[in-house]
């Protein structure tokens, strides 16, 4: 007998009826499902497809694309390759970065009406 944890002797001795709580383990069951279903829907779908989404922007950034790095630089794409990108951030200043640290590309607008 656990002197301790008395709760934990009384919570393993079989049930009354001798038999295992079948009709017990169903609800457990169903309930474990549906959370696994909530959290499927709620956190792992959405991460998913702005994983895709991502993914699929970094492999569509060609030469001339401006963009945004992820520590807010702004640049024009000059050189790519399958894992680093060149931008022109000023006249004569190129820099080197990591495709994955592409945060956006932005959208190049008209003439600006002022």
């Amino acid at each position: 007998m656990n002197l301790f944890f008395p709760d934990v002797a009384w919570a393993m001795a079989p049930s009354p009826g001798g038999g295992i709580g079948g009709s017990q383990l169903m609800p457990t069951l169903i309930m474990f499902g549906a959370m696994f279903a909530i959290f499927y829907f709620l956190m792992i779908r959405p991460q998913q497809k702005q994983r895709q989404e991502r993914d699929r922007m970094l492999s569509a950034i060609k030469r001339g694309d401006k963009v945004v790095t992820t520590s807010g630089m702004f640049g024009t794409v000059t050189n790519l390759t399958d894992k680093t990108v060149t931008l022109r951030v000023a006249d004569q200043v190129k820099l080197e970065f990591e495709r994955a640290s592409i945060g956006r590309v932005v959208e190049v607008q008209g003439d600006k009406d002022a």
